[in-house]
């Protein structure tokens, strides 16, 4: 009887350690098996696109072809002052912040304390004073403490991971809104000078339309013509006139619009000179279909979300395995000041410790299953954001020649009318004709003339649709980089990564 509590104590390890293990494996029951990574579309559906080709992508600063050193000036003010950006840019520094943070609770912490304590016992507490021999105290401590998480599971790596590629995300989610803004200064910036075109054809439409006016008034006066001449000719002057209103708005709106994407006022506006809108290049570069994938920030950042979902399936799948720490505490504790340095007041504790999620395994399936349906999501929105892509492209490159062919049309248009006005202006010269059929064919050029500014304008304006929907000169980088200088996976080898992990 004597040996009993000795193969007591020597049997409680083993029995502790079994019971344990027991309970892990209970904990592990009904773990679920890992999510494969999500197939993704490598290639934008353009195939079968009748377009001509142009040489090389958009630049990162698309804007300088057009050689407008006011567009350049209103660009580099965007990119410093804009709000939007500025909110963007926000944006991605907390994403950043969160991946920082993740990263900083893996491996082991440490924390230092030091305090000291003067406290007075009660005299009608559990223990009186007149038992101890004092009514005052004083406790003086100072210790560190190390604690250690043992990731065997991955799923502090796999938290960390995921916020990497959310950073990665938000990073390219501030290309998309830089770009945005970009299209939108250039857009409006060219619209003002289409307005401003216009408004100098409608003057002149204007004037001569007035003169048409006058003369047939002078007609109907003299009854030469009916009065409906006359209204007829007042009708036109006033057409002409809507005409140069609307296109003046149209200015002034542009204006307004433009100084609120810069984000300032419109007197603080810089003073804008008329300049002649430049000439646009049609196509697409080739293999746009395959590169497109990695020129388009929205894409990229969509990619970035599926990753940082698939991330967050494998953390929450972690969830089901056990959490073993390890806390170890050493430090220095004495009632006497004087003795806190003493080897005698050294104090250190070892604290294994380990937590099974026995109990909480239902919101534990739901979290997996809330990760899942987010994986889903992305991968969804992911496939979205490849049609969109798809149709935008596709959508500019074709109105882009169908412009290009409305212009040669135009342009032969614009010729006839230009021969009537000479002929007519030969036969005024000559005295055969009067004045009223040279300014009715100086007229027709003019509308002409208008159409033609309003279709080079709107190459122009398609051209920039063009340039926003091949990604306006971005290129993901970040997944280079990714493989090399950190554990965050590309988009394009976030498979094989997964796996391995």
């Amino acid at each position: 009887m004597k040996n009993f509590p000795i193969k007591h104590v020597g049997l409680r390890p083993r029995v502790i350690l079994a019971a344990s293990l027991a309970l892990a494996l209970t904990a592990c029951a009904g773990l679920p098996s890992k999510v494969a990574p999500p197939t993704l579309q490598d290639e934008v559906p353009l195939a079968g696109l009748q377009t001509p080709t142009r040489a090389g992508w958009p630049d990162s600063q698309w804007w300088r072809q057009y050689d407008d050193p006011q567009l350049d000036q209103l660009m580099n003010h965007a990119m410093q002052e804009s709000p939007d950006l500025a909110l963007a840019q926000s944006r991605v520094q907390g994403a950043e912040e969160s991946a920082n943070l993740a990263a900083a609770q893996l491996g082991l912490s440490a924390n230092g304390s030091a305090q000291f304590t003067r406290q007075r016992l009660s005299d009608t507490g559990l223990i009186p004073p007149k038992f101890l021999g004092f009514n005052w105290y004083n406790q003086a401590d100072i210790g560190v403490q190390l604690q250690y998480d043992f990731d065997w599971w991955g799923k502090k790596r796999s938290t960390m991971e995921a916020a990497l590629d959310q950073a990665h995300a938000a990073e390219a989610q501030r290309s998309a809104a830089a770009l945005a803004i970009q299209y939108a200064i250039a857009d409006t910036y060219f619209g003002w000078q289409a307005d401003q075109a216009r408004l100098q054809i409608a003057e002149q439409l204007l004037a001569n339309q007035q003169q048409l006016e006058s003369i047939a008034a002078l007609r109907v006066k003299q009854g030469v013509d009916l009065p409906d001449e006359a209204e007829k000719a007042m009708a036109q002057l006033a057409a002409a006139r809507e005409m140069w209103a609307a296109i003046a708005g149209s200015a002034r709106i542009r204006y307004a619009a433009l100084a609120s994407l810069l984000g300032m006022a419109p007197a603080q506006m810089p003073e804008l000179e008329p300049r002649p809108l430049p000439a646009v290049e049609h196509g697409l570069p080739t293999n746009v279909g395959l590169d497109l994938i990695a020129r388009r920030p929205d894409i990229a950042a969509s990619r970035w979300q599926v990753e940082a979902a698939l991330k967050k399936t494998d953390a929450a799948r972690a969830e089901f395995f056990p959490d073993i720490s390890l806390q170890a505490t050493a430090g220095l504790s004495s009632l006497e000041v004087g003795e806190l340095f003493t080897p005698g007041s050294r104090t250190f504790a070892l604290t294994p410790a380990i937590h099974l999620p026995i109990f909480n395994k239902g919101s534990i399936k739901a979290n997996y299953g809330v990760s899942k349906a987010q994986l889903e999501e992305a991968v969804a929105q992911y496939d979205s954001t490849i049609q969109t892509a798809a149709r935008e492209v596709s959508t500019q490159a074709l109105t882009s020649e169908q412009i290009a062919a409305r212009q040669r049309e135009q342009k032969a248009q614009l010729d006839a009318d230009q021969k009537l006005l000479n002929n007519a202006q030969a036969r005024a010269r000559q005295g055969v004709r009067d004045a009223r059929e040279r300014l009715a064919a100086r007229a027709n050029l003019l509308q002409q003339q208008d159409a033609s500014a309003q279709l080079k304008a709107q190459a122009l304006s398609t051209d920039l649709s063009l340039i926003k929907a091949l990604g306006g000169g971005y290129r993901d980088v970040a997944q280079t980089t990714a493989s090399s200088q950190s554990p965050t996976p590309s988009p394009n080898t976030g498979a094989a990564d997964h796996e391995r992990h």
